[in-house]
């Protein structure tokens, strides 16, 4: 099967001329009959990968995906292209449950979107198993495997399911990050047959990446929102998410908020008032996020540092899906650093630790944060980004070693594990009780950095805990380890990453988008709202901002003209075709 057929398929459902880079490899490799495995960045054209094949195979696609919202969302966007799809999960009605049934044994249905529990079910797996698959797709395929930051158990039974299938379809297998640990453990679990393996770049260079280190959070926070953009903050616990939402909500922003605190109702009330545009801001766990495909996101925020690089990395990738200028915001506080100790301190991961401090290495970054994140995946990109907050030269580094040296001497002769608090109290010369009682004022480190700022003394406190040389009992007491007596000789240095003065926050401005006339952008971006909300769907699932751009630069009047435009597939064309056209002519007239 050529790629030819292949590219005519990407025209006439999805309205692209070309593929991505990458896209068509892959492609041709699943028509090939090969197994793959893919790894493409979030907002990489993975779906496409596995769409484009399911309408050229003779046969069914089953896609195996981890959540009912992402299942809903691809179906209803494959649905509106024209391409028979369809989605089975708890909630699915007896009437459409036939249906489906019926458009599979008509050979009708292209693509049977599944959650990897559905397998357990063996009725149902024995059944489906007699069908004509012709390839079995597994998204978010890192969840398979143990090494990976997002671990499903449910997942182990794709294989089982494979052995049930009388002639083995193609097996492709695609997620946005994987180490090459992660990969190797896919392959296995999968059992893939001699796979192809693809390795897109993780590089997101529409993405400007940040690492901030405010003195206070909070109103760093709100100098970097505005009531326009689409912006989704990512707090660590659901007490900050609602400490967040309440405070912004005082200010009149319109937010939604989400974690697993809340009913599946309110969060899917919140999902959708973000997806259809009627908050622009979501405060959020991480149990938010994965399959969302809201293209136009211009900001993620960060208000606490992740465990791990690669949730991060993901977490991140929600911004700029559409390719315009976007940002990935870490606000990062040294205190952040104890907080991700103590969440971990029970995972059996042997790995946890490993994970975390690299995401430590990447707060703490004095070079290039692309660099350093693209090596982390095992991808090389030499010299400056020029679109980090490193590069763009907006922190200092100092030497910190002496003051380390104060706080290390300090909790020895303090002789017992205590916490950061009061061994910065004992340090700065507090006179509470518990000090005097305890005899710390006595003591020959007592007030030895009076002159710093407690948030200073903590912060340096938690670099300590970062590189080792403290750790941190159950209890969240401080331990000096052995590592702590090269600093206590001089034979290490520590240092401190400071951001300068002059960088302040700011919102993030609308994108510079390549549009001739601002004006009819303007007008055919609410033909578009008009249009999403009478069918009740996401702005971008009508047209994105990049094909509303084109259609700006364009101006099409005529059918084939409008065809033409980048995004507009025939399907589209032949529904939207005359209101885009008609405002096009209206806005012309305007201006003669």
């Amino acid at each position: 099967m050529s790629t030819q057929a292949a590219l005519e398929k990407l025209q006439e459902y999805f309205g692209y001329s070309s593929f991505r880079p990458g896209q068509d490899q892959i492609i041709e490799a699943i028509l090939a009959g090969h197994d793959c495995l893919a790894i493409l960045p979030t907002g990489g054209g993975k779906s496409i990968c596995y769409q484009i094949p399911a309408l050229l195979l003779p046969g069914l696609t089953v896609v195996i995906s981890p959540l009912i919202s992402l299942m809903k969302d691809q179906v209803d966007s494959l649905n509106r292209y024209g391409i028979p799809a369809a989605y089975l999960n708890s909630a699915t009605s007896s009437d459409d449950y036939q249906t489906i049934v019926q458009g599979i044994y008509s050979g009708q249905l292209k693509l049977l979107y599944l959650a990897p529990e559905r397998l357990d079910q063996t009725g149902f797996a024995d059944w489906l198993a007699q069908q004509n698959i012709s390839m079995l797709a597994v998204d978010e395929a890192h969840c398979l495997s143990q090494w990976g930051h997002d671990f499903r158990p449910s997942y182990r039974q794709i294989k089982g399911f494979l052995a049930k299938l009388a002639i083995r379809p193609v097996l492709a297998a695609f997620t946005a990050t994987a180490t090459a640990r992660v990969q190797a453990d896919i392959i296995q679990q999968l059992d893939l047959n001699q796979p192809q393996t693809f390795v897109a770049s993780f590089d997101r260079p529409n993405i400007r990446l940040t690492v901030q280190q405010p003195e206070a959070k909070m109103k760093a926070l709100m100098s970097r929102l505005n009531h326009d953009q689409a912006t989704i903050i990512y707090a660590q616990t659901r007490k900050n998410v609602d400490k967040i939402y309440d405070h912004l909500k005082k200010k009149g922003y319109a937010t939604a908020k989400y974690h697993a605190g809340l009913t599946s109702q309110d969060r899917q009330v919140s999902q959708e008032a973000f997806i259809h545009d009627q908050v622009n801001i979501i405060v959020a766990t991480n149990a938010f996020g994965m399959g969302i495909d809201k293209t136009d996101v211009r900001q993620v925020i960060h208000y606490n540092m992740p465990t791990d690089l690669e949730s991060y990395y993901q977490e991140a990738g929600r911004a700029g899906r559409d390719g315009l200028p976007a940002e990935a915001v870490l606000l990062f506080s040294k205190q952040d650093i104890m907080t991700a100790k103590f969440l971990i301190r029970d995972n059996q991961d042997p790995y946890v630790d490993r994970r975390l401090q690299a995401m430590i290495q990447y707060a703490n970054q004095t070079s290039c944060l692309r660099h350093y994140l693209l090596a982390y995946f095992g991808e090389d990109q030499p010299g400056s980004c020029g679109n980090c907050s490193v590069c763009l030269g907006q922190h200092q580094v100092k030497d910190m070693t002496r003051e380390a040296q104060m706080i290390l001497s300090c909790l020895i002769r303090m002789g017992y594990a205590y916490g950061a608090t009061l061994l910065a109290q004992v340090l700065r010369g507090a006179n509470n009780q518990k000090i005097r009682d305890k005899g710390f004022d006595r003591l020959s480190t007592y007030g030895l950095m009076q002159a710093y700022p407690e948030g200073q003394v903590k912060d340096i406190i938690s670099q300590l805990l970062a590189d080792g040389y403290l750790r941190l009992t159950d209890y969240r007491g401080l331990v000096v380890t052995e590592r702590a007596r090269e600093i206590l000789a001089g034979t290490k240095q520590i240092f401190i990453k400071e951001e300068l003065a002059t960088a302040k926050s700011r919102p993030f401005t609308k994108p510079d988008l390549p549009v001739v006339d601002d004006d009819l952008y303007e007008i055919l971006r609410q033909v578009r709202y008009r249009l999403a909300k009478e069918e009740g769907v996401p702005a971008y699932v009508i047209f994105s901002n990049q094909s509303l751009a084109d259609m700006a630069n364009q101006q099409p009047t005529e059918y084939s003209e409008f065809l033409a435009v980048e995004g507009v597939g025939e399907i589209k064309a032949e529904k939207y075709w005359e209101e885009f056209t008609q405002a096009i002519l209206d806005y012309q007239d305007q201006q003669d």
